[in-house]
């Protein structure tokens, strides 16, 4: 499996808000792509076998991105 490190414009985040807000984004874009892939799949266009890889390193960004979030969040108060 490829290694994942955090999108470059968090390594350059000013403040933990801003890193908070700018992974936000990432867990849009995340959970965006686990949607269309859901759709391609549903629509036939796409085998379930075939994205079954993307959809599963999907899932596992969004659950780290998640879990970061709420780590800056707590680390914050």
């Amino acid at each position: 499996m490829a290694r994942i490190t955090a999108p470059r414009a968090t390594c350059r985040t000013k403040s933990t808000p801003d890193m908070i807000n700018k992974l936000k984004i990432v867990e849009e874009e995340s959970d965006e792509t686990a949607y269309w892939l859901e759709i391609l799949v549903e629509s036939g266009l796409v085998q379930r076998e075939q994205a079954a890889d993307i959809y599963m390193e999907t899932n596992e960004i969004l659950a780290m991105t998640v879990t970061s979030i709420k780590t800056l969040r707590n680390r914050k108060s």
